[in-house]
Protein backbone atom coordinates (compact mmCIF):
# COMPACT_ATOMS: atom_id res chain seq x y z
CA UNK A 1 0.00 0.00 0.00
CA UNK A 2 2.48 2.62 -1.20
CA UNK A 3 -0.08 5.13 -2.50
CA UNK A 4 -0.86 8.05 -0.23
CA UNK A 5 -4.11 9.69 -1.41
CA UNK A 6 -3.70 12.35 1.29
CA UNK A 7 -0.33 13.56 -0.04
CA UNK A 8 -0.40 16.66 -2.21
CA UNK A 9 0.77 14.65 -5.23
CA UNK A 10 -1.83 11.98 -4.55
CA UNK A 11 -4.54 14.60 -4.19
CA UNK A 12 -3.49 16.32 -7.39
CA UNK A 13 -3.55 13.00 -9.25
CA UNK A 14 -7.07 12.22 -8.01
CA UNK A 15 -8.16 15.68 -9.09
CA UNK A 16 -6.69 15.08 -12.56
CA UNK A 17 -8.69 11.85 -12.89
CA UNK A 18 -11.86 13.54 -11.68
CA UNK A 19 -11.48 16.49 -14.08
CA UNK A 20 -10.63 14.46 -17.17
CA UNK A 21 -11.79 16.02 -20.45
CA UNK A 22 -11.57 15.06 -24.12
CA UNK A 23 -10.32 17.72 -26.61
CA UNK A 24 -12.63 16.26 -29.25
CA UNK A 25 -15.72 15.20 -27.32
CA UNK A 26 -15.90 18.10 -24.87
CA UNK A 27 -15.26 20.99 -27.30
CA UNK A 28 -18.41 21.16 -29.46
CA UNK A 29 -17.93 21.09 -33.21
CA UNK A 30 -20.52 23.85 -33.46
CA UNK A 31 -18.34 26.17 -31.36
CA UNK A 32 -15.36 25.66 -33.67
CA UNK A 33 -17.52 26.25 -36.72
CA UNK A 34 -18.77 29.46 -35.12
CA UNK A 35 -15.20 30.55 -34.34
CA UNK A 36 -14.22 30.02 -37.98
CA UNK A 37 -17.23 31.98 -39.22
CA UNK A 38 -16.54 34.85 -36.82
CA UNK A 39 -12.93 35.13 -38.00
CA UNK A 40 -14.03 35.31 -41.60
CA UNK A 41 -16.68 37.92 -40.84
CA UNK A 42 -14.24 39.98 -38.73
CA UNK A 43 -11.78 40.28 -41.64
CA UNK A 44 -8.61 40.86 -39.58
CA UNK A 45 -5.64 42.38 -41.33
CA UNK A 46 -2.91 40.02 -42.41
CA UNK A 47 -0.67 41.33 -39.63
CA UNK A 48 -3.37 40.85 -36.97
CA UNK A 49 -4.18 37.34 -38.10
CA UNK A 50 -0.51 36.41 -38.31
CA UNK A 51 0.01 37.54 -34.73
CA UNK A 52 -3.02 35.67 -33.43
CA UNK A 53 -1.90 32.51 -35.22
CA UNK A 54 1.60 33.00 -33.84
CA UNK A 55 0.27 32.92 -30.28
CA UNK A 56 -1.55 29.64 -30.93
CA UNK A 57 1.49 28.16 -32.69
CA UNK A 58 3.72 28.93 -29.71
CA UNK A 59 1.28 27.24 -27.36
CA UNK A 60 0.95 24.18 -29.56
CA UNK A 61 4.73 23.81 -29.87
CA UNK A 62 5.22 24.21 -26.14
CA UNK A 63 2.62 21.57 -25.30
CA UNK A 64 4.13 19.16 -27.83
CA UNK A 65 7.67 19.63 -26.52
CA UNK A 66 6.76 18.84 -22.94
CA UNK A 67 6.39 15.08 -23.42
CA UNK A 68 10.09 14.95 -24.24
CA UNK A 69 11.22 17.71 -21.90
CA UNK A 70 9.60 16.15 -18.83
CA UNK A 71 10.99 12.67 -19.51
CA UNK A 72 14.16 13.16 -17.38
CA UNK A 73 12.05 14.34 -14.45
CA UNK A 74 9.79 11.31 -14.71
CA UNK A 75 12.88 9.07 -14.57
CA UNK A 76 14.38 10.53 -11.38
CA UNK A 77 11.23 10.81 -9.24
CA UNK A 78 11.24 8.06 -6.62
CA UNK A 79 7.90 8.50 -4.85
CA UNK A 80 5.05 6.59 -6.48
CA UNK A 81 2.63 9.45 -5.83
CA UNK A 82 4.92 11.88 -7.68
CA UNK A 83 5.31 9.33 -10.47
CA UNK A 84 1.54 9.05 -10.83
CA UNK A 85 1.16 12.81 -10.93
CA UNK A 86 3.90 13.42 -13.51
CA UNK A 87 2.34 10.69 -15.67
CA UNK A 88 -0.97 12.54 -15.54
CA UNK A 89 0.79 15.79 -16.43
CA UNK A 90 2.49 14.33 -19.50
CA UNK A 91 -0.86 12.85 -20.56
CA UNK A 92 -2.59 16.20 -20.10
CA UNK A 93 0.05 18.06 -22.08
CA UNK A 94 -0.54 15.56 -24.90
CA UNK A 95 -4.26 16.40 -24.74
CA UNK A 96 -3.45 20.10 -24.95
CA UNK A 97 -1.34 19.42 -28.03
CA UNK A 98 -4.33 17.65 -29.54
CA UNK A 99 -6.62 20.61 -28.86
CA UNK A 100 -4.30 23.11 -30.55
CA UNK A 101 -3.82 20.75 -33.49
CA UNK A 102 -7.58 20.38 -33.89
CA UNK A 103 -8.14 24.13 -33.64
CA UNK A 104 -5.50 24.82 -36.26
CA UNK A 105 -6.98 22.26 -38.67
CA UNK A 106 -10.64 23.15 -38.19
CA UNK A 107 -10.51 26.90 -37.55
CA UNK A 108 -7.20 28.58 -38.31
CA UNK A 109 -6.30 27.15 -41.73
CA UNK A 110 -9.85 27.29 -43.19
CA UNK A 111 -10.23 30.89 -41.97
CA UNK A 112 -6.86 31.89 -43.43
CA UNK A 113 -7.79 30.39 -46.77
CA UNK A 114 -11.21 32.11 -46.81
CA UNK A 115 -9.64 35.46 -45.88
CA UNK A 116 -7.02 35.17 -48.60
CA UNK A 117 -4.14 35.06 -46.13
CA UNK A 118 -1.23 32.68 -46.52
CA UNK A 119 -1.92 29.25 -45.04
CA UNK A 120 1.06 28.53 -42.77
CA UNK A 121 1.79 25.34 -40.87
CA UNK A 122 1.96 25.70 -37.06
CA UNK A 123 5.48 24.27 -37.18
CA UNK A 124 6.79 26.97 -39.53
CA UNK A 125 9.91 28.60 -38.10
CA UNK A 126 8.49 32.07 -38.69
CA UNK A 127 6.44 31.74 -35.52
CA UNK A 128 9.42 31.17 -33.20
CA UNK A 129 11.52 34.12 -32.12
CA UNK A 130 14.94 33.91 -30.44
CA UNK A 131 13.62 34.34 -26.88
CA UNK A 132 11.13 31.50 -27.29
CA UNK A 133 13.77 29.17 -28.71
CA UNK A 134 16.32 30.05 -26.02
CA UNK A 135 13.80 29.66 -23.19
CA UNK A 136 12.85 26.15 -24.28
CA UNK A 137 16.48 25.24 -24.98
CA UNK A 138 17.34 26.24 -21.41
CA UNK A 139 14.39 24.25 -20.10
CA UNK A 140 15.54 21.16 -21.99
CA UNK A 141 19.07 21.60 -20.60
CA UNK A 142 17.79 22.02 -17.04
CA UNK A 143 15.75 18.82 -17.31
CA UNK A 144 18.62 16.89 -18.94
CA UNK A 145 20.95 17.95 -16.09
CA UNK A 146 18.92 15.70 -13.77
CA UNK A 147 20.24 12.67 -15.63
CA UNK A 148 23.82 13.82 -15.03
CA UNK A 149 23.44 14.87 -11.38
CA UNK A 150 20.13 14.47 -9.58
CA UNK A 151 20.78 17.01 -6.83
CA UNK A 152 18.26 19.13 -4.91
CA UNK A 153 19.65 22.22 -6.64
CA UNK A 154 19.22 20.71 -10.12
CA UNK A 155 15.70 19.65 -9.26
CA UNK A 156 14.88 23.17 -8.09
CA UNK A 157 16.23 24.60 -11.34
CA UNK A 158 14.20 22.10 -13.38
CA UNK A 159 10.97 22.96 -11.57
CA UNK A 160 11.73 26.66 -11.90
CA UNK A 161 12.29 26.41 -15.65
CA UNK A 162 9.21 24.43 -16.56
CA UNK A 163 6.56 24.53 -13.84
CA UNK A 164 7.20 28.04 -12.57
CA UNK A 165 8.26 30.01 -15.66
CA UNK A 166 6.98 28.23 -18.77
CA UNK A 167 3.70 27.02 -17.25
CA UNK A 168 3.09 29.43 -14.40
CA UNK A 169 4.23 32.70 -15.98
CA UNK A 170 4.57 32.40 -19.77
CA UNK A 171 1.58 30.13 -20.44
CA UNK A 172 -0.77 31.71 -17.91
CA UNK A 173 0.07 35.16 -19.25
CA UNK A 174 -0.56 34.04 -22.82
CA UNK A 175 -3.85 32.42 -21.89
CA UNK A 176 -4.94 35.55 -20.06
CA UNK A 177 -4.09 37.61 -23.13
CA UNK A 178 -6.17 35.33 -25.38
CA UNK A 179 -9.01 35.48 -22.89
CA UNK A 180 -8.84 39.28 -22.86
CA UNK A 181 -8.98 39.43 -26.66
CA UNK A 182 -11.66 36.82 -27.30
CA UNK A 183 -14.05 36.74 -24.35
CA UNK A 184 -15.98 39.25 -22.20
CA UNK A 185 -13.58 38.53 -19.30
CA UNK A 186 -9.96 39.44 -18.78
CA UNK A 187 -8.29 42.83 -18.99
CA UNK A 188 -9.82 45.71 -20.94
CA UNK A 189 -6.45 47.33 -21.72
CA UNK A 190 -4.89 44.47 -23.71
CA UNK A 191 -6.83 44.31 -27.00
CA UNK A 192 -6.06 47.14 -29.44
CA UNK A 193 -9.53 46.80 -30.94
CA UNK A 194 -12.63 44.72 -30.39
CA UNK A 195 -12.08 41.18 -31.63
CA UNK A 196 -14.73 38.47 -31.99
CA UNK A 197 -15.62 36.38 -28.96
CA UNK A 198 -14.50 32.83 -29.71
CA UNK A 199 -16.35 30.32 -27.56
CA UNK A 200 -14.51 27.27 -28.91
CA UNK A 201 -11.06 28.73 -28.30
CA UNK A 202 -11.92 30.10 -24.86
CA UNK A 203 -13.52 26.81 -23.78
CA UNK A 204 -10.37 24.92 -24.75
CA UNK A 205 -8.15 27.48 -23.02
CA UNK A 206 -10.28 27.32 -19.86
CA UNK A 207 -9.96 23.55 -19.65
CA UNK A 208 -6.22 23.70 -20.30
CA UNK A 209 -5.74 26.35 -17.61
CA UNK A 210 -7.60 24.14 -15.16
CA UNK A 211 -5.15 21.30 -15.86
CA UNK A 212 -2.16 23.57 -15.57
CA UNK A 213 -3.31 24.90 -12.22
CA UNK A 214 -2.42 21.46 -10.88
CA UNK A 215 0.92 21.41 -12.67
CA UNK A 216 1.90 24.80 -11.27
CA UNK A 217 0.74 23.93 -7.76
CA UNK A 218 2.70 20.69 -7.77
CA UNK A 219 5.86 22.47 -8.95
CA UNK A 220 5.46 25.15 -6.29
CA UNK A 221 5.05 22.50 -3.59
CA UNK A 222 8.17 20.66 -4.77
CA UNK A 223 10.30 23.81 -4.72
CA UNK A 224 9.02 24.78 -1.26
CA UNK A 225 9.96 21.29 -0.02
CA UNK A 226 13.45 21.59 -1.49
CA UNK A 227 13.95 24.92 0.28
CA UNK A 228 12.49 23.90 3.63
CA UNK A 229 13.72 20.29 3.81
CA UNK A 230 16.58 19.75 1.36
CA UNK A 231 18.72 22.82 2.02
CA UNK A 232 18.21 24.61 -1.31
CA UNK A 233 19.06 28.29 -1.00
CA UNK A 234 15.99 30.47 -1.76
CA UNK A 235 18.30 32.84 -3.61
CA UNK A 236 19.01 30.10 -6.17
CA UNK A 237 15.29 29.98 -6.90
CA UNK A 238 14.96 33.76 -7.11
CA UNK A 239 18.01 34.04 -9.39
CA UNK A 240 16.83 31.24 -11.68
CA UNK A 241 13.36 32.73 -12.08
CA UNK A 242 14.61 36.27 -12.62
CA UNK A 243 17.24 35.15 -15.13
CA UNK A 244 14.50 33.59 -17.26
CA UNK A 245 12.06 36.49 -17.12
CA UNK A 246 13.76 38.56 -19.88
CA UNK A 247 12.88 35.74 -22.29
CA UNK A 248 9.23 35.93 -21.21
CA UNK A 249 9.25 39.70 -21.71
CA UNK A 250 10.96 39.29 -25.07
CA UNK A 251 8.31 36.84 -26.25
CA UNK A 252 5.49 39.15 -25.16
CA UNK A 253 7.10 42.13 -26.87
CA UNK A 254 6.69 40.38 -30.22
CA UNK A 255 2.90 40.90 -30.01
CA UNK A 256 2.01 44.46 -31.01
CA UNK A 257 -0.58 44.22 -33.81
CA UNK A 258 -3.60 42.86 -31.91
CA UNK A 259 -2.59 43.50 -28.30
CA UNK A 260 -0.65 45.94 -26.15
CA UNK A 261 2.42 44.16 -24.75
CA UNK A 262 2.87 46.53 -21.79
CA UNK A 263 0.00 45.30 -19.56
CA UNK A 264 0.76 41.73 -20.61
CA UNK A 265 4.38 42.03 -19.44
CA UNK A 266 3.21 43.68 -16.21
CA UNK A 267 0.83 40.78 -15.63
CA UNK A 268 3.64 38.27 -16.12
CA UNK A 269 5.88 40.13 -13.66
CA UNK A 270 3.09 40.16 -11.11
CA UNK A 271 2.68 36.40 -11.57
CA UNK A 272 6.39 35.86 -10.95
CA UNK A 273 6.38 38.06 -7.85
CA UNK A 274 3.49 36.12 -6.31
CA UNK A 275 5.16 32.79 -7.10
CA UNK A 276 8.42 33.85 -5.45
CA UNK A 277 6.59 35.09 -2.35
CA UNK A 278 4.70 31.82 -1.88
CA UNK A 279 7.71 29.61 -2.54
CA UNK A 280 10.24 31.41 -0.35
CA UNK A 281 8.00 32.50 2.54
CA UNK A 282 7.93 29.72 5.14
CA UNK A 283 4.54 30.93 6.43
CA UNK A 284 2.87 31.12 3.01
CA UNK A 285 0.81 28.25 1.63
CA UNK A 286 0.27 26.97 -1.88
CA UNK A 287 -3.46 27.29 -2.62
CA UNK A 288 -5.63 24.20 -2.30
CA UNK A 289 -5.87 22.16 -5.51
CA UNK A 290 -9.56 23.01 -5.93
CA UNK A 291 -8.68 26.70 -5.83
CA UNK A 292 -5.82 26.19 -8.27
CA UNK A 293 -8.06 24.62 -10.90
CA UNK A 294 -11.13 26.83 -10.39
CA UNK A 295 -11.34 29.16 -13.39
CA UNK A 296 -14.18 31.54 -14.12
CA UNK A 297 -12.27 34.15 -16.05
CA UNK A 298 -11.89 36.86 -13.43
CA UNK A 299 -8.50 38.02 -12.19
CA UNK A 300 -9.53 37.41 -8.60
CA UNK A 301 -10.27 33.75 -9.18
CA UNK A 302 -7.32 33.08 -11.48
CA UNK A 303 -4.70 34.66 -9.25
CA UNK A 304 -3.70 31.28 -7.89
CA UNK A 305 -3.60 29.23 -11.08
Amino acid sequence: MRLDPDSFAGGYFRNAVYRHWDPYEDIPQSDLEADRRKWIEDEPTEAEFFEIRKNLALFGAGEEAVTEDLAPLSLVLEDINDQLFISSQIYEEAKHTQFFDRYWREVVDPAAEALGHEVIAPTDQRWYGPDYVELFDKNEAAMAALLEADTPENRARAYCHYHLVIESVLAQTGYYSIQSLHSPTGADDIALREFPHLDGLVEGITRIRSDEGRHVGWGMQKVRHLIQNEGVDPQLVRDTLRDLMPHVAGINQEFTEASDPVPVIEYSRDKLTRRIEIITDADAEVPDVDELVEIDGSEASTAAD
